[in-house]
């Protein structure tokens, strides 16, 4: 029996050619289909008010994109072609292209699009690389691209997380995440893959996560055509789960780890089982941690819920600022070492007393409270002001003066922050001030209130400036860590 394919012949009629040449088919078939075909690129967006994907498309060996496509699901947007020209209003702001030139006009001033605009069938198209500067100017608020693997991000919409390895037999390594997440799960010999396409989530401080632990060695975080990809590195069969409405998923062994002095199969050549998470989600008490986690640092992100704090521009408020803040400092204060625990990690209500009480009990080394503002400039660091004559030395404490045992090591510890700002060129005072619930916290406690440095208070969102305040807050409490940790109430 011959086998044609196109025109010609590939037998001479044969068997054993016959048989030779299935099994050429079978080999070249795939190639010629995947070398015809190309994978769809997507730009990945992440915004407070919707997340979404539109279509990158090609044109002179440059990436492009729809900028209607891009802003029609952020806010009000018409566009208008008049011959060459393209005109595009989102909400009140107005913007003018020129087909086939590199440059806009937003606002009457011009911006560099770093490549030719297109105009297609009364469709405007960018180069991907502009929307970094071009955005920012007709949203009014700060945008973050991450060119190489297609995703932007609007404003402070990051999700963050953690991942900590437990001593468990087999082990347990929980991600904790700063919102819901709901990822496609696969798995292969020796690694489980979790892909976020519809998650703003963003690299830890390192991209590579170690754990020393034989069963589960290490974690790893890319970034990929519109999605970001944790790769879970392992050597027994593992699970995922999910827990804490979607905040927390485990990465359990389902198997004990191998140990080398035993004998049986290498655990190089086990092959990792894993399985997408289904069905009703289990609550947390399903999957208890083995021991309480205790936390060297509590970072409370101030205000929260219905309290918005200080209306900082028409379109920015406090609540906000201090969440993304309060996320920028846990990795900061991660990276080096130190855990952290993100008091209020979402949009939610917690009185002063409420705060205080949570802080208490967690019995941290440190609790740093943040605050924004738009008046003034640079940083202010405040510790407790206590009642004046406030001494208890009875067995019970005031509720007002609980801070009373541990004032010094907070002055300390703010002394250290002023000084590592300053070593920066921030602006900074210290100073102490009655600000609830310094005056109720049974430990070190400082408040951090960021103000711009200038008079564009959009920089309190500007990733920069809050790693450039953050990453001081962190080096000087890790400065400090010793003193902190050895800081006891008096008897």
């Amino acid at each position: 029996m011959a086998i044609t394919y196109a025109t010609g012949k590939l037998s001479t009629g044969r068997p054993q050619d016959s048989r030779r040449d299935i099994l050429l088919l079978l080999v070249l078939l795939p190639a010629i289909f995947l070398s015809g075909a190309s994978v769809e690129k997507h730009l990945s967006v992440y915004s407070l008010a919707a997340n979404y994907s539109v279509p990158v498309v090609q044109r002179e060996g440059r990436d492009y994109v729809g900028l209607l496509d891009v802003l029609e699901p952020l806010g009000r947007v018409s566009a208008k072609t008049d011959g060459a020209r393209w005109r595009l209003r989102y909400n009140n702001v107005e913007t003018g292209f020129l087909a086939d030139k590199n440059r806009a006009q937003v606002l009457g001033r011009d911006t560099d699009l770093g490549g030719k605009f297109l105009l297609e069938n009364q469709r405007g198209l960018v180069p991907v690389s502009s929307l970094a500067s071009l955005l920012p100017r007709i949203l009014g608020g700060p945008v973050t691209l991450h060119e190489l693997s297609d995703r932007l991000f609007v404003g402070s919409v990051g999700t963050h997380f953690t991942a900590s390895l437990s001593s468990d037999n087999p082990p347990r390594l929980v991600f904790h995440f700063s919102a819901p997440v709901n990822p496609m799960i696969a798995s292969e010999p020796g690694a489980l893959h979790m892909t976020f396409k519809r998650e703003p989530v963003v690299a830890p401080a390192s991209p590579t996560l170690t754990f020393g632990s034989k069963g589960i060695p290490s974690a790893s975080y890319s970034e990929t055509n519109g999605a970001a990809v944790v790769t879970v590195n392992t050597s027994i069969p593992v699970m995922a789960s999910f827990s804490n409405d979607g905040r927390t998923i485990t990465v359990a062994g389902t198997a004990p780890p191998p140990n080398a002095a035993s004998a049986g199969t290498p655990a190089a050549n086990t092959p990792a089982a894993a399985q997408p998470a289904t069905g009703p989600a289990p609550t947390t008490s399903n999957i208890a941690p083995a021991t309480t986690p205790r936390y060297f640092a509590i970072v409370d992100a101030s205000h929260g819920g219905d309290d918005h704090g200080e209306t900082l521009s028409a379109s920015l408020v406090e609540k906000d600022v201090t969440i993304a803040l309060a996320r920028s400092l846990r990795q900061e204060l991660q990276s080096r070492g130190i855990t952290t625990l993100v008091l209020r990690d979402a949009d939610a209500n917690l009185s002063v007393d409420q705060r205080a009480v949570n802080a208490n009990a967690d019995r941290a080394a440190i609790y740093i409270v943040l605050h924004a503002a738009s008046s003034g400039r640079g940083v202010h660091v405040y510790t407790a002001m206590l009642p004046f004559g406030a001494d208890d030395h009875g067995p019970f404490h005031s509720w007002s003066t609980a801070q009373h045992n541990w004032l010094a090591a907070s002055q300390s510890t703010a002394n250290a922050l002023a000084g590592e700002l300053q070593k920066r060129q921030v602006s900074v005072k210290a100073q102490a001030a009655p600000l609830r619930p310094l005056n109720n916290i049974t430990g070190p406690a400082i408040a951090v209130e960021v103000a711009p440095q200038g008079s564009d208070v959009n920089q309190l969102l500007a990733p920069d400036y809050q790693q450039l305040v953050t990453s001081a807050v962190a080096t000087a409490i890790a400065s400090v860590r010793d003193q902190l940790a050895g800081a006891q109430p008096q008897q």
